[in-house]
């Protein structure tokens, strides 16, 4: 590896150096149970690997390095929101991690190696890369699910997550070898030409599609491999309900694209038809499910999953049409939902750590007795809902918008429903917190603390600026994804 190279690895690196770094101030500090030196050097090295990304994302590279990761606008783009991501759910976990663990520095080691993981996934040009970067992701994250020693919920939330992600991983790589096995490579590239000059494995092809998209649907929650989520989410540690909802999810909508884009784009016709389906599969079943739901976290995590229909909306409805051509409304799509879930989360937190319930009772009257949580949760519904002028009606507005310029009018119908009935489900939510009376008074709620309120009002703040100020942000989603639609297409 030449210096260029290393150079072109920096997020990588910086996010290696750093998880070494949190997990060494911790064994040096033992006798700090409470972990914050240990997430200050994480917050530290996640904004620099995200300054790093970004420094190379302006200066326009476009590099494979050792003929297995890309260097490009569009792993940038995921690096980049992402590391933000993470540092966020850090920033705000200092005080809710507090007591519940004596091993908050590999906690937050753990995060920064997730964010790693996420870095070399959504980076991979080969196979082999794919496969081991889905593999790292899912490793740290079955340990951070299951974090808190003794809590039934957390460890039950683990172990379904490592029995679905085994089962998902080894569907995967047996699609894998049917590509390898079809085209004698794994480079994505190769593999794609390869495909393309034989007309004799479409069958295989097919099949291989098929295998795939479970291990990408699995870790970007899609139904029906799903079944993992709403239980993981739910018992999951809330901090990492956040992470695992948000930045891992994104990482497997990255791989997902440029798998699918730039391998199989001789099957485009084919997994379009079937991301449309999945996708509507997605949204109906999720929204329908979440409607029921009395617990607000058990809820949002359904959300999340229906949120990952509306999302695939996008990857389904591939096109060249600079405006809407379906991967530019995934990413922006992505920088808001990030945004926005990670503080509906968040405040979920809050709620959790001193009203002691996730039910739906728990909000209400919320506004007298937390009035800035309360506004910053409605934000957030609002956002989740698709309502101007925040950033989720930005993100849905490009979605459909590529599904509608790609005559797939059933399936932008079907999404524009969906939306519809999530909003009754977000908007209750809203009702309880400002129309409903409790039975009994209950506790005062604050913010809880510096970090986690300092990451909410960043949140909210990005909710505005991304729906208000959208344009920035549509011409980053726009340059980021040129290059992985003209390699495929």
């Amino acid at each position: 590896m030449n210096i260029s190279d290393t150079l072109f690895l920096a997020p990588e690196l910086i996010l290696l150096l750093t998880g070494f770094a949190a997990l060494g101030v911790d064994l040096a500090l033992r006798r700090n149970t409470d972990g914050r030196a240990s997430a200050i050097v994480a917050l530290v090295g996640l904004l620099l690997a995200f300054v790093a990304a970004l420094n190379l994302a302006a200066s326009g590279v476009n590099a494979v390095i050792a003929s297995t990761m890309a260097v490009d606008a569009f792993a940038l783009f995921f690096k980049a929101v992402t590391t933000i991501g993470v540092a966020l759910v850090i920033l705000a976990s200092m005080n809710y991690m507090k007591g519940r663990s004596k091993y908050l520095g590999e906690f937050y080691a753990l995060l920064v190696f997730a964010t790693l993981a996420i870095s070399i996934t959504v980076s991979a040009t080969n196979l082999i890369l794919v496969y081991l970067g889905i593999e790292f992701l899912s490793i740290t994250s079955y340990i951070l699910a299951g974090f808190i020693r003794g809590d039934k919920l957390s460890e039950e939330a683990a172990t379904k997550y490592f029995l679905y992600g085994a089962t998902a991983g080894a569907v995967m790589l047996y699609g894998i070898s049917l590509l390898y096995g079809a085209t004698g490579a794994t480079d994505l590239a190769a593999v794609g030409r390869a495909l393309s000059a034989s007309g004799a494995n479409f069958y295989l092809g097919i099949a291989a599609i098929i295998f795939l998209v479970v291990g990408f649907g699995f870790k970007a929650t899609w139904v029906p491999f799903h079944h993992w989520a709403p239980d993981t989410y739910d018992g999951a540690p809330t901090p990492v309900t956040a992470y695992l909802s948000t930045a891992s999810k994104a990482a497997g909508f990255a791989v997902a694209a440029r798998v699918l884009i730039i391998a199989m784009p001789e099957f485009a016709t084919d997994w379009t038809n079937y991301l449309a389906a999945l996708a509507i599969l997605t949204m109906s079943v999720a929204n329908f499910v979440a409607l029921k739901q009395r617990s607000v976290k058990r809820m949002l995590a359904y959300s999340s999953v229906a949120h990952a229909g509306y999302i695939l909306i996008g990857l389904a409805a591939i096109g060249s049409d600079p405006t809407f051509n379906g991967l530019n409304g995934l990413l922006i799509y992505i920088i808001a939902y990030i945004f926005t879930n990670v503080g509906a989360f968040l405040t979920v937190m809050a709620v959790e750590r001193q009203a002691h319930s996730n039910d739906i009772e728990a909000y209400a009257g919320l506004v007298r007795r937390a009035p800035a949580l309360t506004l910053l949760m409605t934000i957030f519904l609002l956002s989740l809902a698709g309502i101007p002028p925040t950033a989720g009606f930005i993100g849905k507005f490009f979605v459909l918008g590529a599904a509608v310029q790609q005559d797939m009018l059933v399936l932008a119908a079907v999404g524009a429903v969906n939306v519809v009935i999530a909003a009754a489900y977000y908007l209750n939510v809203v009702r309880y917190m400002f129309f409903v009376d409790e039975e009994d008074e209950g506790p005062q709620i604050s913010l809880g603390g510096a970090g986690l309120g300092s990451a909410l009002v960043i949140c909210a703040i990005m909710v505005f600026v991304i729906g208000i100020f959208a344009q920035p942000f549509i011409t980053w989603a726009g340059q980021s994804v040129n290059l992985v639609i003209a390699a495929g297409f």
